[in-house]
């Protein structure tokens, strides 16, 4: 029952509303595909808020055209113009029937269709119910292992001076784990930038995203010669739909292979399992479409015995609050990579939110997602897109 003793069965969804924002960009970021962020020039993100009877829950969702096909356009229109009036006047608490209603809206396509946009409404809606209850996310899921996660400095540089500067000011602010970008440039010297990331970095845990930059010879090539640097695992070497090339790596590379992009729906997971394709799953809240399915793929892999890792999108604080969420329900005990704070300022933010001090983040514990959303901000924030 909820605190004016409305019942959490009859709270239905009466509004959905997307806000553009503006926040400022901390430090320049690249992937392979081409630039996440740049330094002076504002990052935009689209935080979602959904409404229920004078309840309201936040969600968030990273446009990021060089890692995927949504814009911060093709997220506002999504949402307002096919997600929200599917989901209208349904219950809150029917997460399984939203997710149903977003694929009679938007199709699935080959895997998933629209995850950042439908990803965004789903976890408005863990926030409003949490909310609703007074309770944090992971207690209306019954799951909650973790109380801390560790996060990685992300090393993404042009040479290897610039690597080394990135990992010293990583270590100066405490971090203890370092995610390498690679596929920037050839292999030898993505290679010399790791090699010089491992020199800085010390006996610090270290693992590699290529971001589907490679082929399979040249990923294996790689992956022989990134063992004797300690690392941990190869994240993404292929195309996404690369099954094959996958599944050849997964037999002969000497390190793990993590599937990241390859992993967008519960169903790509299972195809992976049946394949015997993957050794490592990267759960990825946005790139799944949210945490309703991404719960789904966390307990596939569990069940299937195929390890787990964590990662983000560059999110704001709303988006990295629902990854340590869904991290800790699962046990997830290695680095994650969150690098939201890392390169952008939640300057949306009131009072509670994320804590990450020496490159530890706290699970928030309180309703929701337990982060405190200043909407006089995110108005004022607010750009038009359209």
């Amino acid at each position: 029952m909820i605190a004016d003793g409305r019942t959490l069965t009859g709270l239905t969804i009466d509004r959905v509303e997307t806000f553009a924002v503006a926040l400022p960009t901390v430090r320049s970021f690249g992937v392979s595909g081409g630039s996440v962020a740049v330094a002076g020039r504002p990052s935009l993100r689209i935080l979602v808020k959904v409404s229920a009877d004078g309840v309201a829950g936040w969600g968030e969702a990273t446009p990021i055209p060089a890692w995927t096909y949504e814009t911060a356009e093709s997220i506002v229109t999504t949402i307002d113009r096919y997600l929200a009036p599917a989901i209208l006047g349904r219950p809150c608490w029917d997460l399984r029937g939203v997710n149903n209603a977003f694929d009679h809206a938007i199709n699935r396509g080959f895997s998933i269709g629209a995850p950042l946009a439908k990803s965004a409404v789903d976890v408005a809606l863990h926030d409003l119910l949490g909310h609703a209850l007074g309770v944090p996310v992971g207690v209306l899921w019954g799951q909650r292992r973790r109380e801390t996660i560790e996060l990685g400095w992300v090393v993404s540089g042009q040479t290897e001076a610039d690597v080394a500067e990135c990992v010293a000011e990583g270590r100066a602010l405490g971090y203890r784990a370092f995610k390498v970008k690679v596929g920037l440039h050839t292999a030898p010297e993505d290679l010399d930038v790791v090699r010089a990331v491992r020199a800085a970095s010390g006996d610090a845990p270290l693992w590699v995203d290529a971001n589907q930059a490679y082929t399979v010879d040249t990923a294996l090539w790689l992956a022989r010669r990134l063992v004797e640097l300690d690392v941990t695992a190869f994240e993404q070497p292929l195309p996404a739909n690369d099954i094959v090339g996958l599944r050849r790596l997964r037999d002969v590379s000497p390190i793990p292979v993590a599937l990241d992009e390859s992993l967008r729906h519960p169903n790509d997971l299972a195809t992976f399992v049946r394949l015997d394709a993957v050794a490592v799953a990267i759960a990825k809240v946005q790139r799944s479409g949210g945490l309703t399915l991404s719960r789904r793929l966390c307990v596939l892999a569990e069940d299937s015995g195929v390890r787990l890792m964590g990662s983000g999108l560059t999110d704001s604080d709303v988006g990295l609050a629902a990854s340590l969420h869904l991290f800790a329900a699962h046990g997830i005990d290695t680095p994650v990579d969150l690098n939201g704070r890392q390169f952008i300022d939640s300057v949306y933010t009131t009072g509670t939110t994320v804590a990450i001090s020496d490159g530890v983040a706290q699970v928030p514990t309180g309703p929701g997602l337990g982060v405190e959303v200043d909407e006089a901000a995110v108005r004022e924030l607010a750009v038009d897109v359209l």
